[in-house]
């Protein structure tokens, strides 16, 4: 359905120039979304592959040693929309204090995500709503350190950003003024809970995203923070036990769309495409990160019946593939103090994984020679490839 324009333009002074803003209507939109039937079916198969992706949690042996490397390649993939070269391996090798091969701002950005996505989760869990106090709280996070530290973390921007262009005159979006910042991003605290009426949760996720994308409410960050915005919605509302969606790879396979729609809700109030759009989304994540869950589950029960025939020395080896799961790359220093066994036992069982080639070595030297689990690696690096 096309609508009229979904909000306003105002005229903003900035860097010696005038521009026109655009400043977004309130939501819900007005009038409301048209659910013809194919929408409404999209929802639903959406909704379906959430409680089947859910449901895949619960199978998991060890959900936290799952969850503590897919939450890194989200945090991957977020970044490189935003123009990082940081890749998974990168990540892991800097939370090993190990030199990366990309700028270290580039990594540290990745890193902050992670911690962003902690912070978030952990707020909800003590009890508090989404709200203007979480979301500037996790883009503090976010923000910590690295090469967006200056710009404000955690405070609502007080001038005029844009987006696309040099300079605010050739810019392809110019967001709200800074003094309308607060009264918009008000009104989307009042929208995430449920006033003036209530919105089911994916609906809300969906409708949400694109106001916080258009309001575009801090100087840096607003693309990582809109993105971890759906996971929290979700994860707050119960649809998920645990934050195992992600669009970040979605929206960067289908990005130059993805800004197509954002542009035309706000020009032509065409909601039900983007609706549309998102909900295909979240169906083809969905699916996917359900695959991969099963196919590393499978991957790591074949490598542990390996192990398991290898006779005495097979109880010390489960006991690093076991810990090369959560930390997929790694030193044998870093492997003795994660298991307590010794260096020498430890030597020893990588041998044994390298004979049956679970893992590779990554260097060629006598001392801190770096392991790789690389089929779990391979698995987990899907997608994180993509050309921008």
């Amino acid at each position: 359905m096309k609508r009229k324009l979904q909000g306003k333009y105002v005229i903003s002074s900035t860097s010696g120039e005038k521009v026109r803003a655009f400043v977004p209507a309130p939501l819900p939109p007005r009038p409301p979304i048209d659910w013809s039937p194919a929408l409404r079916d999209k929802f639903d198969q959406a909704l379906i592959a959430l409680g089947r992706l859910d449901s895949v949690s619960t199978l998991l042996p060890d959900t936290n040693v799952f969850l503590y490397m897919y939450v890194r390649k989200e945090a991957v993939l977020s970044s490189m929309i935003e123009g990082t070269q940081s890749s998974l391996s990168d990540l892991l090798l800097f939370e090993m204090d190990q030199t990366p091969g990309v700028p270290l701002n580039d990594v540290q950005e990745v890193s902050n995500y992670v911690a962003a996505l902690d912070h978030g989760l952990q707020l909800l869990n003590e009890g508090l709503p989404i709200s203007l106090r979480l979301l500037r709280e996790v883009h503090g996070v976010l923000l910590a350190s690295g090469r967006g530290s200056h710009q404000r973390p955690g405070e609502f921007r007080r001038s005029q950003n844009w987006i696309g262009g040099t300079r605010p005159g050739n810019a392809s979006f110019v967001p709200p003024p800074a003094d309308y910042v607060p009264e918009c991003m008000g009104q989307l605290e009042q929208f995430l809970q449920n006033k003036p009426e209530p919105t089911s949760v994916l609906v809300k996720a969906a409708l949400a995203h694109v106001q916080f994308e258009t309001i575009h409410p801090f100087l840096d960050g607003n693309g990582r923070l809109g993105r971890l915005l759906i996971t929290l919605l979700l994860c707050d509302q119960d649809v998920l036990r645990i934050p195992m969606l992600y669009l970040s790879l979605y929206f960067k396979t289908y990005r130059r769309h993805y800004y197509e729609l954002l542009d035309r809700v706000r020009t032509t109030g065409e909601w039900e495409a983007w609706l549309h759009f998102f909900a295909e989304a979240v169906l083809m994540t969905a699916t996917q990160a359900a695959e991969t869950a099963k196919y590393l589950h499978d991957l790591t029960n074949r490598d542990r019946d390996r192990i398991s025939g290898i006779g005495r020395a097979a109880p010390s080896a489960l006991q690093i593939h076991r810990a090369m799961m959560a930390q997929p790359i790694a030193t044998s220093a870093s492997l003795s103090k994660a298991t307590g066994l010794t260096p020498a036992t430890v030597n020893k069982a990588l041998g044994q994984l390298e004979r049956l080639g679970i893992v590779k070595e990554l260097t060629e030297q006598r001392r801190n020679r770096l392991f790789s689990y690389f089929d779990y690696i391979e698995t987990l690096n899907q997608g994180t490839d993509l050309p921008d």
